[in-house]
């Protein structure tokens, strides 16, 4: 039998969609066989397609695996200087999850009976950083108005240099001083920049400062990278912050626990853990930050050391009302950060 005579085609058929192939005999038009050199080499769209699809998953699950990843900014062996700490869940964190044993822990309220007042819970947290053999708390500490922690002045010696590799103040907030939005920007924009000027003489060499919000307003009218820059500061990274990345961490309001009528703590209330929040690194201008060494934090295991006194009787108080539960009720409002 005979082959099939198929018609020569102009080079431009590919941009005339009105000219179709034509078998001679069938009289009939058809779109070209696989077999035609026409489309020798040429991959099917259908594979194509596949391909694309195949590449775009992939690559939305890299940088799905990358947003679950949790950015932990510090080391093990860092110092670590924490401030407006609360309730001190985040501290022990640091010191019994990550393994971290220089942590100095800083809390705005004036002693123990204070803090207790405020965060019943906060004497189980308070043993767990004391477990870290050089790991402080220190009380009556405002961010506004603290003494840098450096170098003793002398007066032939070396300028004052920073002790601390890391200063974090996660979601610094003056509390409810004003119910309107302009003046507790205002406010929160004045602490912010009291803090930076006060904690950029602690920065060891290299060292950080790192600042938590909360997404959205009002906390993104702040403009904390602003406020920074006017301390001689510049952003080196931000990431979203993850509140599971530490065991046992919880936000605790400004203002203390939520309580109901009878004075105990609300169950159900409102929990800033669960809520979109981001950390800003900040270093000194023109100066490489400190690297963070990769793997070095997550040791449920590291060693600690021997505990280290509040002042006085004040670590023997904290073990007496050591409460018998671990403190799931730490709860936040969402009237302030």
């Amino acid at each position: 039998m005979p082959k099939n005579k198929w018609t020569v085609l102009p080079k431009s058929i590919g941009h005339q969609s009105k000219n179709r192939w034509r078998d001679p005999k069938a009289g009939t038009a058809s779109k070209p066989s696989r077999k035609n050199n026409f489309n020798k080499g040429q991959p099917s769209s259908s594979s194509t397609s596949a391909k694309s699809t195949s590449g775009q998953t992939k690559q939305q699950a890299h940088q799905q695996k990358r947003h679950q990843e949790p950015t932990i900014p510090f080391s093990t062996d860092d110092a670590i200087l924490l401030i407006g700490e609360g309730d001190l869940s985040f501290a022990a964190s640091l010191v019994s999850h990550h393994g971290c044993a220089n942590v100095t822990a800083t809390v705005l309220e004036k002693n123990l009976a204070e803090l207790e007042e405020k965060y019943p819970h906060v004497s189980d947290n308070i043993i767990k950083i004391l477990s870290g053999s050089k790991c402080k708390i220190l009380f009556n500490t405002d961010a506004r108005k603290m003494v840098p922690f450096a170098t003793k002045k002398s007066k032939d010696g070396p300028a004052q240099t920073g002790l601390m590799d890391r200063i974090i103040f996660n979601f610094p907030h003056v509390g409810g001083k004003s119910t309107d939005v302009n003046r507790q920007v205002r406010y929160n924009q004045e602490m912010l920049v009291d803090f930076f000027k006060r904690a950029v003489p602690s920065l060891a060499p290299g060292g950080t400062i790192v600042v938590t919000l909360f997404e959205g307003e009002p906390y993104t009218l702040w403009n904390v990278k602003d406020l920074a820059r006017h301390s001689g500061l510049q952003v080196d990274t931000s990431f979203r912050f993850q509140a599971a990345a530490y065991p046992g961490y919880h936000h605790s309001r400004t203002l203390g626990v939520v309580k109901n009528k009878a004075g105990e703590a609300a169950g159900g209330a409102w929990k800033g853990e669960e809520r979109l929040a981001r950390s800003y690194i900040f270093v000194r201008k023109d100066e490489t930050p400190k690297p963070v060494v990769s793997g070095a934090t997550g040791a449920n295991d590291a060693p600690l050391g021997k505990k280290r006194k509040l002042g006085g009787d004040d670590e023997e108080v904290a073990k007496k009302r050591k409460r018998g539960d671990d403190g799931s009720d730490e709860s936040s409002s969402e009237d302030e950060g």
